[in-house]
């Protein structure tokens, strides 16, 4: 069977790409539309038709303006084209996000697989689509806005505006959906594309250490590695010319299932690549899902103040749906501004010195407790910013220097009292029964959550990724310079240690 290499599969993402972006079906697709998706396919290009009309009549109107809204990308014809894209499901969902595909699949009453990985669930939304699509009584070949039931206004505008796609104005829930619905088939391409590229760079790595262990190898190994694979060699071959032989067979070697130290070299450097990448998936699918599941317990008032934390915009009268999306979206955002919220987890103590610093007023605050000086410290701070000159010079100096144990967000000294009122304070309930340890600990997720978003976790997922696969890689490089049987053994064991390292990136988080 013809392999085809990671490079040439980015050479074909990147022609196909030339598509433009309200190219995602090829020409001849729609002979086999429903007059629903027609008429569909035409309202999302702004193209008018009569009603009522018949389907030859559609079809016909379609035909009319296709060329002029689908482009063939160069090197393919239409009918090679339309082969790749005719099973919407195969590519519909590659550019969801995995809350997406979960929500999908649970709207529709489909059982999320376990473990909740996103290769399970992609196969469960693509094996169910057609299901779906029958059991609302709806077509699948030019899907409809059913298949974006379950997502909100913000979600559909999050979508475009991450993909780089422009947001229609005027908007309208439709005309956002028909957008989406239009660059779907694009954004799957670059999906695609950004996998190879990856793919691609594994490739070099691979081929890199196979060099370096084809370097390591005496005459003798050359000898018995073209015997075992029944090479011919030219008599009185110098050692450059038997590591340029090996070098021609390299890629043909690596396909044949022979316990030899490049198999194991090619296949430890590929489990290394799909452990990993696995890894991080799963890390990255479980970071979300433990963020989402925080601010579905936080009040509206907590979501608002997550978002102005980072001078977003907070939508006015949005509804709850509405500002979750919107923080969804700002997940990976680190809080920037400095307003008042920064009070929310200073110690009593802390307090207390900021407000004698400012007025002077000890006795004033003396026997307050803890959320009454929260509130008398970000009244001074917003009073100072306002008034700004040396009065919003002295706060901001005082913030500036203000102490470790200060912004010190561990909560073991706080009262259960004041834990209790700071949870409050995100709307949290059913945590008056649990132990002090838990509520620390609940405090600490929180306030990192608010602080931070998700970027904090997905920096240190990021280095930890890095950090394993650095070290997997340079074990095999080691056993390459060791020699034949030592790289071999060691191709065996850094495949068994990059896998288990891998598990523990992803159980760490």
């Amino acid at each position: 069977m013809k392999i085809i290499s990671a490079t040439t599969l980015v050479l074909v993402l990147a022609v196909t790409e030339t598509l433009g972006a309200r190219n995602w079906l090829s020409k001849a697709v729609y002979n086999k539309w429903h007059e629903t998706e027609l008429e569909r396919w035409l309202s999302d290009h702004d193209i008018p038709y009569p009603t009522p009309a018949d389907r030859k009549d559609l079809e016909d109107l379609v035909k009319l303006h296709w060329e002029s809204h689908v482009q063939v990308p160069l090197a393919q014809s239409a009918e090679q084209v339309s082969d790749s894209l005719n099973n919407v499901k195969d590519w519909i969902f590659d550019s969801w996000s995995n809350s997406q595909l979960k929500a999908f699949l649970d709207k529709n009453g489909i059982p999320l697989p376990q473990p909740k990985k996103r290769d399970s669930l992609l196969a469960a939304a693509r094996e169910n689509y057609e299901i779906i699509a029958k059991n609302l009584g709806q077509t699948h070949l030019y899907p409809g806005n059913w298949l974006y039931d379950q997502w909100s206004e913000s979600d559909l505008k999050a979508y475009l505006d991450s993909h780089g796609y422009s947001v229609p104005q005027p908007t309208t829930r439709d005309k956002l959906i028909a957008s989406v619905r239009r660059n779907a088939r694009l954004a799957s391409l670059k999906a695609q594309r950004s996998s190879a590229s990856a793919s691609s760079s594994a490739a070099a790595a691979q081929s890199s250490l196979t060099e370096a262990l084809f370097n390591s190898w005496s005459e003798a190994d050359f000898k018995k590695f073209f015997d075992e694979h029944h090479i011919k060699v030219p008599q009185g071959s110098t050692r450059n010319e038997l590591v340029a032989l090996a070098r021609k067979h390299r890629a043909s070697l690596l396909e044949e299932p022979v316990a030899s130290a490049t198999d194991s070299w090619g296949a430890a450097t590929s489990k290394a690549g799909n452990e990993f990448a696995r890894a991080t998936e799963d890390a990255r699918m479980k970071i979300d899902d433990l963020f989402n599941s925080a601010i579905q317990t936080w009040s509206d008032s907590r979501l608002k103040a997550y978002l102005d934390a980072r001078g977003v915009p907070v939508p006015q009268g949005g509804k709850r749906d509405e500002l979750l999306a919107k923080v969804r979206y700002y997940r990976h955002k680190a809080a920037t501004e400095r307003p008042t919220w920064m009070f929310d987890s200073w110690e009593k103590k802390d307090l207390e010195e900021f407000l004698a610093s400012q007025h002077k007023k000890t006795q004033k605050n003396a026997g307050l407790a803890r959320d009454q000086l929260v509130k008398e410290a970000q009244s001074v701070y917003a009073k100072a910013s306002k008034a700004g000159g040396s009065q919003y010079a002295s706060v901001t100096s005082y913030l500036a220097s203000a102490t470790d144990a200060a912004k010190d967000m561990t909560f073991n000294t706080w009262s259960r009292a004041d834990l209790e009122s700071y949870l409050d304070s995100y709307g949290l309930k059913g945590h008056r029964g649990s132990d002090v340890e838990q509520l620390r600990a609940d405090a600490r997720r929180h306030t990192n959550y608010f602080r931070y978003g998700t970027a904090q976790q997905e920096a240190t997922l990021l280095s930890r990724v890095q950090s394993g696969l650095q070290w997997f890689l340079d074990q095999l490089k080691i056993g390459a310079l060791s020699g034949r049987s030592e790289g071999l053994e060691a191709a065996h064991s850094a495949k068994a240690k990059g896998s288990k390292a891998a598990e523990k990136i992803s159980d760490e988080l």
